[in-house]
């Protein structure tokens, strides 16, 4: 007798038991048919996707997840690129996704969305809050998940340049109040920073769904050639 169930909607169901009327209930199942490879990627990570999810205790850390969820899809669009979760451990501070590009040098991803309205460019939120989880020994890179319709709104440039003349008048108490260990703290985690996307989902225009910062200073550099695919996934247009 064939199973009731088909395969898809019992694995979005072993990822997530959401509450009656869920939106990413059905997003999750349509992701999840559309693309063989989500598919393989949601199966291997199983535990930590439902754990993940079942730990996001509100609308907005639902949303968090999802956006996470959603850039592995995107990313993996593009068969050049195979991705690993939670590599550095599950609940733990790493990045969310490892990303090896042609079977070369991988690097990490930590992907976070804004939320509310945007902070002045000098708080430099929120970059500053995940500086911190980039561990020293690959590339990394951050990518804000950012509302309105273009991805050009958060200037990546300005925010770092106003964060790096904070730390070169030696603001250390601003640093200090947002965890770092004053001045040099803060330039000991910048300096992990490879690169940052912005990805706008709702950007009707490819071109403004998504924007690429390269960080020149980092102390290992982001791989370039794999920062532009991935800016091509996120526009949609692998």
């Amino acid at each position: 007798m064939a199973d009731p169930i088909p395969s898809v909607e019992r694995l979005a169901q072993s990822l997530y038991d959401p509450e009656p009327g869920d939106v990413l209930a059905t997003e999750l199942i349509g992701w999840l048919a559309g693309s063989a490879r989500f598919r393989a990627f949601a199966e291997t990570y199983r535990d930590k996707i439902r754990k993940k999810l079942r730990r996001a205790g509100d609308a907005d850390a639902r949303r968090d997840v999802r956006a996470e969820l959603q850039i592995a899809r995107l990313l993996l669009t593009d068969r050049r690129f195979e991705l690993a979760f939670e590599a550095y451990g599950s609940g733990k501070a790493g990045p969310d996704l490892t990303v090896t590009f042609r079977g070369g040098r991988s690097f990490n991803l930590e992907v976070t969305r804004r939320r509310g309205a945007p902070d002045p460019p000098g708080n430099g939120a929120p970059l500053l809050a995940k500086l911190r989880q980039l561990p020293p020994s690959l590339p990394n890179a951050l990518l804000v998940a950012v509302e309105g319709d273009t991805a050009a709104a958060f200037e990546v440039s300005t925010a770092t340049r106003a964060l790096r003349s904070r730390a070169d008048a030696k603001d250390e108490a601003f640093f200090t109040d947002r965890g770092f260990d004053g001045t040099r703290g803060f330039y000991e985690r910048y300096l992990r920073l490879g690169a940052v996307f912005i990805w706008c989902e709702r950007a009707p225009e490819a071109e403004h769904r998504a924007t690429l910062w390269i960080n020149r200073s980092a102390r290992i550099a982001m791989p370039e050639p794999a920062a532009r695919a991935g800016l091509e996934c996120l526009r949609g247009q692998p």
